[in-house]
């Protein structure tokens, strides 16, 4: 089953540029490293806004993210993309703020709207007001019932479906087989498809 979400725009470097990227990157040049993070904020906000649904704490995670990948660059072998290496990193930062909640006991009221402006449903200038409404009502019904899967279903769904990633970067972006990310994403699709049910 097809999520209906705008897949943001895909990203990055050929592997060539990304290879030079990383090596000056590790030779200490700031600007490398702010190309590097130019080219993958957005997804990386993305992705943390929807797995923690709530914008601020997002934010908060993304500069995590990076101050980790800046910590630790030195020790990408290249296994896989740089990409799918980051979205680790941001799964793990997400994974560790969701047990740091837990562990306090906090119940948060989060906000609806953790996409931002650029990721949200494009319309065309004929879409109508009702139009425009019903996307939005869409919008709002699939963030909710993503927010209601259990974190490990809702890192597989977004990693496939709208990150765009391969069943085989997701297992190497989740550190799992890949025989778990296909159960688990088809687990995942069945959960979402009855909890957006629920809100028809």
């Amino acid at each position: 089953m097809a999520m209906a979400v705008a897949r943001p725009e895909t990203l990055g470097a050929p592997v060539g540029l990304e290879s030079a990227l990383i090596q000056e990157c590790r030779q200490g040049d700031p600007r490398a490293f702010a190309r590097l993070v130019q080219v993958h904020e957005r997804l990386v906000y993305g992705l943390a806004a929807r797995l923690l649904g709530d914008a601020e704490e997002a934010r908060d995670v993304s500069q995590e993210v990076f101050l980790q990948v800046f910590r630790t660059l030195g020790q990408f072998e290249g296994r896989s993309s740089l990409k799918t290496w980051i979205y680790r990193i941001a799964v793990n930062q997400c994974h560790n703020r969701r047990r740091w909640w837990q562990r306090r006991r906090r119940d948060r009221l989060v906000s609806l709207d953790v996409v931002t402006p650029a990721e949200e449903p494009r319309l065309s200038p004929e879409s109508s007001p009702e139009q425009a409404y019903a996307r939005r009502e869409q919008s709002e019904a699939l963030q909710r019932a993503l927010r209601a899967l259990p974190f490990r279903q809702r890192a597989v769904l977004l990693l496939r479906e709208v990150e765009g990633l391969s069943c085989e970067q997701a297992a190497e972006a989740l550190e799992v087989p890949v025989g778990t990310i296909k159960s688990r994403l088809s687990r995942a699709r069945l959960a979402l498809k009855q909890e957006l049910e629920k809100s028809a």
